[in-house]
């Protein structure tokens, strides 16, 4: 599985970002950007995932490493934020929500 640092994250540019916590979670607070289309019902929003590459995030990184896994099994692209939106808050990092 692919992963990357929320200091690779911020760095990249163009990439986008799934953020696959639960709704009320993400609209406390997330990393600017990111699309919610949650773990619990991402077998249904598959047609939403994007073509070709994209990161993907969560809290603390264990959900969007199994998404990842899942998704890396049905051929996409996908690359696991290790430390989720808790290492980028941690980091001082902006987020909207």
């Amino acid at each position: 599985m692919k992963t990357i640092t929320v200091q690779q994250l911020r760095e990249r540019d163009g990439v986008p970002l799934i953020d696959v916590r639960e709704p009320h979670e993400y609209e406390a607070g997330h990393v600017p950007g990111a699309v919610n289309l949650p773990m619990s019902s991402i077998g249904e929003h598959v047609d939403e995932l994007p073509d070709g590459a994209f990161d993907v995030i969560c809290q603390g990184g264990g959900r969007s490493a199994r998404v990842v896994e899942a998704l890396e099994a049905r051929g996409y692209d996908a690359t696991n934020v290790a430390g989720g939106t808790g290492d980028w808050i941690e980091a001082g990092y902006p987020i909207e929500g």
